[in-house]
């Protein structure tokens, strides 16, 4: 695997776009820890005024734009190559300044809160308050969780060392861990990394794909006992916070933050078990096309249509999104031009580098977008998925000011999915080859297989984890392991469940960010409904309008400017029932074939 430095620049992050350099970096980094002391001429004043409650408010969020900057920059650096002292060094310093601005301005919420609900609705009255109004109410909804300004300061002190499962987790597994050579389907052996396991793990080729599901997950199995002590961690963590701010559980505590009643993870959960038998019979029609006596964990990812190829260079992927995307307008085809000609994304895998792809939105910018793409159709699908988001920050900084620029964690699987949903359309749409339309259609039942109902197992996963916690129980890695591998047992009931797959959980580091996953899973129910509507009617007005939103409404209220109404368990059973007709549609197709 070639070094950072050996890659074409052409293929990479322009960084200059935030710095001209990392020593421009270094001086603004500087500059901001010096003049976060303006935050303590803050504290005592908020209640005072309306002009002082606005001018502490400007003072505070005009610093967290720029530490959020700085932070990203150097993040960004060590997603690119965690390898590189300098970019750990650089990435140490923000989160130390990260913390110290946390610190300072830990007593904002608690000040807030203890200006008479009258008094504070008379600072928020004026049309010039407006941009503050959602914030406070949000604030305020949250009264009973927060904690005086002192244990609130403690809270924040905490930041830094609370990374430190999560950090560890990104050095060991992007770094540290060295994953074995396994052979590929001409015999050649060849070296198993992060990035290509997904395109050995498609392998048409039984072995290969075997060989590489045992090479990486039994290369985890190894360090099974610090993988579970860091989660362990963890979710100690989260338990340790949902106690101290008074929530019930670690869940309510998550869901809370976007104002997503437990309710909502439930019936997702309920709404999914309730479709397991159509799960059954889709793992049924993937034996049979594969010609499999019996199906392993190690056979749900490879094509079900044999003898097609469908590669997607880079470039011809660029075109397909474009061109998936027509529905939504010219100003969207401009932005992806803009994306595309910008150097917004960083495209190939270099040593060290970040597994997996990710969008990053910075404000005042331009969004970064990570892939580790390997020409495969997948790949193009992951393209779509990260521009999505990038759109979705684009739009939401663009129309927004800061402090309401940011969308929740519970909308933001939502844009990418659209964009998924859009390219299968298109994809079904243009490809006339029945074997080839085989081939998109399995892919999308992949997503409904890998994003509604994976993720939902996992939802699962991370609930069992921390109610066992919560119990009392410790989070050793025979307990972890055990409760994976009875929840495969249930979602993939008619497959072999062979030992390895147990340890897979080590594998998902979205675990790190507690209760994160449902996500996936209500978002592809909302883009399922979202990206139908708009190629039935044309009309994506209120899809348009929902990327602007940002942070400005509860997550609820945006997807129903949407048309989504997530409070109902509807959309993801209309979605579950699309799963159940392309399962059908797919076994037809196959017969013809």
């Amino acid at each position: 695997m070639q070094a950072r430095k050996d890659m074409d620049p052409k293929f990479q992050w322009d960084f200059t776009h935030m710095y001209a350099s990392d020593e421009a970096w270094e001086e603004a980094l500087n500059a901001l820890v010096k003049d976060l002391d303006r935050i303590d001429a803050v504290e005592g004043t908020l209640g005072t005024s309306r002009e002082a409650f606005k001018a502490g408010i400007d003072t505070i969020y005009e610093l967290a734009q720029r530490i959020e900057k700085l932070y990203i920059y150097a993040n960004l650096h060590r997603c690119a190559d965690g390898s590189d002292p300098k970019h750990q060094e650089m990435d140490g310093k923000a989160i130390s300044a990260y913390v110290q601005f946390q610190t300072k301005v830990a007593f904002m919420e608690p000040e807030i809160l203890s200006i008479p609900e009258e008094k504070l609705n008379a600072f928020l009255a004026p049309e010039e308050m407006k941009t503050y109004r959602h914030m406070i109410e949000d604030m305020t909804r949250s009264r009973a969780h927060t904690l005086d300004a002192q244990r609130e300061r403690m809270l924040a002190m905490l930041g830094d060392a609370a990374q430190a499962p999560s950090d560890a987790y990104e050095m060991l597994t992007n770094v540290d861990l060295e994953l074995p050579k396994i052979h590929d389907a001409e015999g050649n052996e060849v070296q198993l990394t992060s990035g290509n396991f997904g395109v050995y793990r498609e392998s048409p080729v039984r072995a290969v794909r075997e060989e590489a599901f045992n090479a990486m997950f039994g290369t985890y199995k190894k360090y099974i006992n610090t993988f579970a002590a860091l989660y362990g961690g963890s979710v100690k963590q989260d338990q340790f916070m949902a106690d101290v701010r008074n929530y019930a559980s670690a869940c309510e505590a998550a869901l809370s933050r976007n104002n997503v009643p437990v309710s909502v993870y439930d019936s997702l959960i309920e709404a999914v078990h309730e479709s397991l038998p159509t799960m059954r019979e889709y793992l049924e029609l993937r034996k049979e096309a594969l010609g499999l006596e019996k199906i392993d964990m190690f056979d749900l990812y490879c094509p079900m249509v044999k003898d097609v190829e469908f590669k997607v260079p880079f470039e011809e992927a660029k075109k397909m999104v474009k061109a998936a995307t027509l529905p939504l307008g010219e100003g969207y085809q401009k932005l992806l031009d803009k994306a595309y000609s910008e150097n917004w994304m960083d495209v190939y895998e270099n040593k060290g580098k970040r597994g997996g792809a990710f969008s990053c939105g910075v404000y005042g910018v331009h969004p970064y977008v990570l892939l580790n793409y390997t020409d495969a159709l997948d790949d193009a699908f992951t393209t779509a998925h990260e521009l999505g988001h990038a759109m979705h920050s684009y739009k939401s900084d663009n129309t927004q000011d800061y402090l309401n620029h940011d969308y929740c964690i519970f909308v933001a699987e939502v844009a990418s999915t659209v964009n998924e949903v859009l390219l299968t359309k298109y994809l079904l749409k243009t490809e006339t080859d029945k074997a080839r339309r085989a081939y998109v259609l399995n892919h999308f039942l992949e997503g409904f297989r890998t994003t509604l109902f994976r993720q939902t197992l996992f939802a699962e996963f991370e609930r069992k984890a921390h109610e066992a916690y919560q119990n009392g129980e410790p989070l050793t890695a025979e307990k972890l392991t055990s409760i994976y591998r009875s929840l495969v047992e249930l979602y993939y009931e008619g497959a072999e469940v062979p030992e390895n797959i147990a340890y897979e959980w080590a594998f998902i580091p979205h675990f790190y960010t507690a209760y994160y996953v449902f996500q996936y899973a209500t978002g592809f129910s909302s883009a399922v409904a979202i990206a139908s509507h708009i190629t039935e009617t044309g009309d994506a007005e209120g899809y348009l309008k929902f990327l602007t939103t940002g942070g400005s409404d509860y997550p609820l209220n945006e997807l129903k400017i949407a048309g989504v109404d997530l409070t109902s368990p509807q959309p993801v059973k209309d979605a579950l029932k699309v799963f159940g007709d392309c399962v059908r549609e797919l076994r037809e197709l196959l017969k013809e074939l």
